[in-house]
């Protein structure tokens, strides 16, 4: 399938903006992942199954985020700069 013009110019555009807003979704990332542990220190585990799936979405989300950033940040051939 080949590419056309709009669909390069969408793709660059959203890989400039993932380029400007790296630290916001590491931030993002690092809050998640912070709150996550907070919510299964804090909250007693005899909230059931609601607390297990709160803190293991929490963790999930900003691991996301973050990987998405290492694997944009890292990937060869593109020269990503935070």
């Amino acid at each position: 399938m080949a590419d056309t013009g709009s669909h390069r110019s969408v793709t660059q555009r959203t890989h400039r903006a993932h380029r400007q807003h790296q630290l916001l979704l590491v931030l993002a990332g690092a809050g998640c992942v912070v709150f996550g542990i907070l919510v299964a220190v804090v909250v007693p585990d005899t909230e059931g199954p609601a607390w297990a799936m709160a803190v293991a979405g929490c963790l999930a989300a900003g691991l996301l985020m973050l990987g998405r950033v290492a694997l944009a940040r890292f990937r060869p051939g593109r020269g990503a700069a935070l």
